[in-house]
């Protein structure tokens, strides 16, 4: 897993990757910002005191809930987004790393949009969910990552491995590396909860997964290949 997430950041200077690495990052600040205003918007709009104290005690807690709910939920929305340059970082990776591979079966955008949004739901929905466990304190952490690392873990792969297998194939694979896909799911949640990190750290990780996916699949039988 280290050599798959060390071979794509040195590929971030490959120029087929940094076109590609500049649009994430410009897609990653526009996310950062719609959710952030969508947020605080939601959060501020209504009234709750005439109490002039007690509105500025709710606005200035708006403010952090606001933080805070922003970049929970940015892990969520960037995996929907960075679908949308799924092809362009996997071809740049195995054109430099794994040139005897027959070019992939070509798709439209709409079945990575539809994973994405799948578990974009889910992973918004959970991350709401998750804010109670700020309650627990330092368990919370813990919890963040695991759920966050299982999901996100989970949808890149299934973004990558459906350029290449049908469903149960991918399904098998999974199942095969459930527990390596955890680790590097809580390291990819941990990535896109680190500031300027998180910037570039969507191309990472897809580029990551792709190596991921390509040494587990030559280890498996041949129906996978």
């Amino acid at each position: 897993m280290i050599h798959a997430f060390s071979r794509s950041l040195a590929q971030l200077s490959d120029p087929r990757i940094r076109k590609v690495v500049w649009f994430a990052i410009v897609c990653a600040c526009v996310v950062f910002a719609v959710l952030w205003g969508a947020v605080g918007t939601l959060l501020t709009t209504t009234s709750v005191s005439s109490f002039g104290w007690l509105e500025w005690a709710v606005d200035f807690l708006g403010g952090l809930a606001t933080l805070v709910l922003t970049w929970f939920l940015f892990p969520a929305v960037i995996g929907t987004v960075i679908g949308l340059f799924l092809e362009d970082i996997a071809s740049a990776v195995e054109a430099r790393h794994f040139p005897k591979l027959a070019p992939a079966e070509e798709q439209s955008i709409l079945p990575a949009l539809l994973v994405g949004l799948r578990y974009l739901g889910v992973l918004v929905a959970l991350n709401l969910v998750l804010l109670v466990f700020l309650l627990l304190g330092p368990l919370f952490p813990f919890v963040f990552y695991a759920v966050n690392g299982y999901l996100l873990g989970r949808e890149y792969f299934e973004l990558v491995a459906m350029r290449r297998l049908g469903p149960d194939a991918a399904r098998r694979l999974r199942l095969a590396h459930r527990g390596e896909l955890f680790l590097a799911g809580v390291v990819m949640a941990f990535l896109l909860t680190l500031p300027v990190v998180n910037l570039l750290a969507p191309v990472v990780i897809t580029a990551a997964m792709v190596h991921l996916f390509e040494g587990w699949r030559n280890e498996l039988s041949p129906d996978t290949q």
